[in-house]
């Protein structure tokens, strides 16, 4: 697919004719409120007939042909997507685009918080060729380490299963609606209280169906790091064939001291869990400074990081289908879907702008005497971090959270990856 920023004076059917492309068709692949919505800087998804493009980054010894040969493409077609390069004098760390018929392979999961049933099993029927596996966030557990079910799940559950997306029960260390620094702590360190928690989610996960479990704990206390690595090593022990998928906190380093990432022994994980996620988002967090969500030399500087402690085919990132819009000065933050986040720009009106370092688009706009920014995702910066997962050959990526629209990324997908599907 094409991707199109809008300039000023272009309408939709200026577009339209010059892609070849019906009005309708570019609605409804961007979710556009109407077939007159555009602003400047918008980036449209346009559907073409080139070939999936793929991202590799040369190594010693690499040369077109044997590219060429082991993408299924001729040379000439590399070549014609990289002007200017010289077969002759390619580059150790050159990243090269590479049309090819082999589309990347990841598995991908989707976190879904039960709310309408209707309309969680309308996403999990929309999406369930896009999904390897579906963690339903349902779960959190007592001070004594039992977990317990917080929202009902049985129909999504078995809706997975027949759409052959892998359930996955999904923990949080939450004490009301918060993250709770303490709870995680008390039932870390306490034997009797992990082996609780083992159990629980273990006895959780077979009598209700899942295919393993998800594990979310966030804000561990630092000092209880050792504790977390023995109740990981436990759970996978009892979970047997089971999956055992562990989210993280993603940083540059090993900081041990570090309230929110010290906890997290990220070779340990990676040698015990099944699936490592790190959570690449939020670096422009709730209550910060107007921030990227994740941009991109950030996101890459994380995984150059996790590659050297986790195998990288056990290696998902985060991709956020949000976006945060934040008064300038006070930091409060509303959270929003890309989509809306999107919409919101169009329906103001405001120009997108698009910040080339982050790789990632922006906007803003007044509320009476309070400025507000915005920054989300769109088709540009979903397309950099499928790159990067291309490039260092991770297992793929998660999605927080399904039930906020993206028809671009969804349509990337669709067009340019295999998705993964497994049997438990």
């Amino acid at each position: 697919m094409a991707i199109h920023v809008v300039t000023a004076g272009e309408n939709m059917w200026k577009i339209s004719t010059r892609y070849g492309v019906s009005i309708q068709t570019i609605v409804e692949l961007n979710g556009l409120p109407s077939a007159s919505s555009i602003v400047p800087g918008l980036a449209l998804y346009l559907p073409d007939s080139l070939p999936p493009l793929r991202y590799y980054q040369i190594k010693a010894g690499d040369h077109i042909w044997q590219l060429a040969q082991q993408f299924g493409f001729d040379p000439s077609v590399i070549l014609a997507a990289n002007p200017g390069i010289d077969p002759n004098l390619l580059v150790i760390g050159q990243i090269i685009n590479v049309p090819s018929p082999v589309r990347v392979s990841l598995e991908t999961l989707g976190f879904l918080l039960p709310s309408s049933r209707s309309a969680n099993l309308a996403t999990i029927n929309s999406l369930a060729n896009q999904l390897t596996y579906l963690a339903i966030v349902a779960y959190a557990f007592t001070k004594e380490g039992y977990a317990y079910n917080v929202s009902e799940d049985a129909a999504l559950v078995a809706r997975s299963k027949q759409m052959k997306i892998i359930p996955l029960l999904m923990v949080r260390n939450l004490a009301g609606t918060d993250f709770s620094a303490e709870l995680a702590g008390s039932v870390l360190e306490n034997p009797i209280y992990r082996r609780n928690l083992v159990a629980s989610l273990v006895n959780l996960s077979r009598q209700r169906g899942f295919g393993g479990v998800s594990i979310d704990f966030e804000f561990i206390p630092p000092a209880r790091r050792n504790d977390f690595n023995l109740f990981l090593a436990d759970l996978k022990g009892s979970l047997g064939g089971l999956i055992l998928q562990v989210n993280v906190h993603a940083k540059t380093a090993d900081i041990p001291t570090n309230r929110i990432v010290g906890a997290y022994d990220y070779a340990l994980i990676g040698s015990v869990a099944d699936i490592v996620a790190v959570m690449t988002m939020d670096y422009g967090y709730p209550g910060g400074p107007p921030d990227p969500i994740a941009p991109i030399p950030w996101l890459e500087q994380v995984i150059q990081y996790s590659v050297t402690q986790i195998p990288s085919r056990k290696l998902q990132i985060a991709v956020a289908l949000y976006g945060y819009d934040k008064v300038v000065g006070t930091n409060a933050t509303k959270a929003l879907s890309v989509l809306a986040a999107q919409n919101k720009a169009i329906s103001l009106p405001e120009n997108i702008e698009f910040d080339i370092t982050a790789m990632a688009p922006w906007f803003r706009y007044w509320q009476g005497s309070q400025e507000h920014v915005v920054w989300f995702e769109d088709i540009r910066s979903f397309i950099e971090k499928y790159r990067l997962i291309d490039m260092y050959q991770l297992a793929g990526t998660t999605f927080w959270q399904i039930s906020l629209p993206a028809p671009q990324n969804w349509a990337y997908l669709n067009k340019n990856t295999n998705v993964v599907k497994r049997m438990v």
